[in-house]
């Protein structure tokens, strides 16, 4: 799939050209030197997996890039990159980012079984300690990378919303709060740090080798959903989410950014491309058995997950628009990867089950899973009692 964002380099004809001594002059005069001279020095922290291994291949390769500072607590695998091994939350930090331009903000854990207290402290702790440390290298733009979330996922949400909408989400879905902590912390940063620019990007349901309990939905025998929602599916690729970035990194945009495909998906249009039919529960037993099924620990999935894919949260993605950034990908076309990549998985209420296990749920896994759950709970009660 080609770039959303494809580089467009202009070439000057010139009647007369300078002898080969004079030429570095000659183009510094004219102002026309090669764009890598010329382009921002780019710190990646995450640079080693994930988002900010496609991103820092994406800018190591651009001509509009002079150079690319990869930060990670391991070597990736791009060799055009500067590499720093480090924690994010190391305060030496700051020594690595001088001489920099931009820093692109990626080391976050959103892991679904990390322990939530430790993946607060990482995440939070760390994009302090990068904001702080940016600053005082005299880098003058920092970009963070949250979530579309972050608006919340409410039955009177407008579609789409603009990025101006208010953030209306709670911390009770799985890294939301982490999420709506580092937008305080982007909010506040150009106040402590006058002269340092902060760009926040908020994509949609992000698919391209992730694991989130959204991407999780589609892993299950039935896709649930709670009698009287009204879901509306947005996703965004990673490759798009990178062209996104690279649209900051490069100050063609600023301020708040949304992105994701263009328009949305009804549920009944997801439950069409996908071939996964229904499993339609009353609201009370839905969010009342996923509470207690993570309470207990038998699903990594908080209840607050549901609400989002039981509410629409889709973003128009205007000020990128306006820039002239568009997707390189549609729903559609997202979603087909999505199903191809959770092949062969099997989940149920966010919980990953082993080959075995999933045989024996069989289509009506799901269904047990969540009515079942007072049975559970039932059981856990009097073994307690027990101890």
């Amino acid at each position: 799939m080609s770039s959303p964002d494809p580089q467009v380099r202009a070439a000057r004809n010139h009647s007369a050209r300078p002898s080969p001594d004079d030429q570095p002059r000659a183009a510094a005069l004219r102002g026309d030197e090669a764009p890598s001279l010329r382009g921002p020095v780019v710190a990646v922290t995450g640079a080693a997996s994930g988002v900010g291994a496609l991103l820092t291949e994406r800018l190591a390769a651009s001509e509009e890039i002079k150079q690319v500072v990869a930060i990670d607590e391991r070597r990736g695998e791009c060799t055009a990159a500067q590499w720093h091994i480090l924690d994010v939350r190391d305060p030496a930090i700051a020594e690595k980012l001088r001489g920099a331009d931009v820093v692109v903000h990626l080391a976050l854990d959103l892991d679904l079984e990390t322990d939530p207290a430790a993946r607060t402290a990482y995440n939070v702790r760390g994009t302090q300690t990068v904001l702080t440390a940016a600053a005082a290298a005299g880098v003058h733009r920092v970009v963070l990378c949250t979530s579309a979330m972050v608006y919340g996922a409410l039955p009177d949400n407008e579609l789409p919303l603009s990025e101006d909408a208010e953030l209306r989400a709670t911390a009770e879905a799985t890294g939301v709060g982490d999420l709506l902590e580092i937008e305080r912390l982007a909010r506040r940063a150009p106040r402590a740090h006058p002269g340092l620019n902060v760009t926040v990007v908020r994509p949609a349901v992000l698919v391209g080798g992730t694991d989130t309990a959204l991407t999780r939905y589609f892993e299950s025998p039935r896709l649930l959903v709670v009698a009287g929602s009204r879901p509306a599916w947005q996703f965004c690729h990673v490759e798009d989410l990178c062209g996104a970035l690279e649209y900051a990194v490069l100050e063609k945009v600023e301020g708040e950014l949304a992105v994701g495909c263009d328009g949305w998906l009804e549920q009944e249009e997801v439950e069409e491309l996908s071939g996964i039919r229904r499993m339609e529960l009353p609201s009370a037993v839905a969010l009342g058995a996923a509470a207690r099924l993570h309470r207990i620990g038998l699903t990594p999935s908080p209840a607050g997950d549901l609400a989002y894919t039981m509410y629409p949260w889709v973003v128009s993605g205007s000020r990128l628009h306006d820039a002239g950034w568009r997707p390189g990908w549609t729903n559609e076309e997202v979603l087909a990867e999505l199903l191809e990549e959770v092949s062969g998985r099997h989940t149920v209420v966010g919980r990953r089950l082993g080959r075995k296990d999933a045989t024996a749920a069989g289509a009506a896994g799901a269904t047990v899973a969540l009515l079942g759950a007072a049975a559970v709970v039932r059981r856990a009660r009097k073994a307690r009692r027990r101890i």
